[in-house]
């Protein structure tokens, strides 16, 4: 009996989704009786000007579909994943790690005289709040300023990269493709970081459903990593309308692209971020790993 699994993957995500993209092509997910409906994730909270205070912005904005039940899983980065999985209405919880091994850069304006990481001190940094590129600036940055000097503003990507070019901010914080975009139209990159990423799941995900999935993309990966150019055009499509045809395969560089095997989300890793986030005000106290995370039958979560 084939099973179906609704999982965001189109659109903005597919850098991220590219693993259980590539498996839904190469039928690894039929192999498993896994149907995959891929849904485009989409804003519940519109902003119509930069945002400076991140409270004021819903976590889970971009992801209104798991939230009404058309999507079963989805996945963003580690730090957005706790915070969306604390204030989740339907119960979210984290299930295990992402595959994507997120590339984020902090991209200034040709020429500008924002050249390296301190020279961003109180200058105004576009990110998407509660975003990868949100939390990944900060981290990028803690080691160069000071808490008051890190200057985010909360903008959507397209908007972000357009008030960098006229000189309205400093800095974008961009992940691929956005990255070899913005390199092909001479942006200067101020600094570079990896993350990791989680899954957030419904509360009643079958676990052994997502073992399946996770054999799939397990299978995906490594088509990926032996040709990543051949799934390149999955990133390139999901540029806005105005940038299609400005991007080709040769404009990656390669390394950026980075997938992992699946893997379970350990308490002291979580322990360790809920602790940072923290320390920023990103989330409010009292959250704990039992209540947050799914412990999957057979794996170690203390380490």
């Amino acid at each position: 009996m084939t099973t179906t699994v609704r999982t965001e993957g189109i659109g903005p995500s597919a850098v991220f989704a590219l693993p259980w993209l590539v498996a839904a092509e190469r039928g690894y997910f039929a192999a498993e009786d896994i149907e995959v409906e891929f849904v485009k994730n989409r804003a519940e909270q519109t902003l119509t000007e930069p945002a400076e205070d991140h409270q004021l912005v819903d976590s889970i904005r971009n992801h209104v579909p798991f939230e009404e039940g058309r999507v079963d899983l989805y996945r963003a980065c580690e730090w957005g994943q706790i915070r969306r999985a604390h204030d989740s209405r339907r119960g979210a919880k984290i299930i295990g790690k992402r595959s994507s091994i997120a590339v984020m850069a902090l991209m200034a304006a040709p020429g500008s005289p924002y050249t390296y990481p301190q020279t961003l001190a109180n200058a105004p940094i576009a990110v998407s709040f509660h975003n990868g590129n949100h939390y990944a600036a900060i981290q990028m940055l803690e080691g160069f300023l000071t808490g008051p000097e890190i200057k985010t503003v909360g903008y959507h990507t397209l908007d972000g990269y357009h008030a960098v070019k006229k000189g309205e901010a400093a800095a974008v914080a961009l992940s691929e493709p956005w990255i070899a975009l913005a390199e092909k139209q001479g942006f200067q990159k101020v600094i570079e970081t990896h993350y990791a990423g989680l899954e957030l799941a419904a509360p009643d995900f079958d676990p052994a459903v997502y073992a399946a999935c996770n054999r799939a993309i397990g299978r995906a990966i490594a088509d990926i990593n032996a040709d990543k150019r051949r799934y390149l055009h999955y990133l390139i499509d999901s540029l806005p309308e105005e940038f299609h045809g400005e991007l080709t395969p040769d404009d990656f560089h390669l390394p950026r692209l980075r997938y992992a095997e699946p893997a379970p989300y350990t308490r002291e890793e979580f322990e360790k971020s809920y602790a940072w986030m923290r320390q920023w005000g990103l989330i409010e106290s009292g959250a704990a790993y039992t209540d947050l995370v799914v412990e999957l039958p057979g794996t170690d979560a203390r380490k």
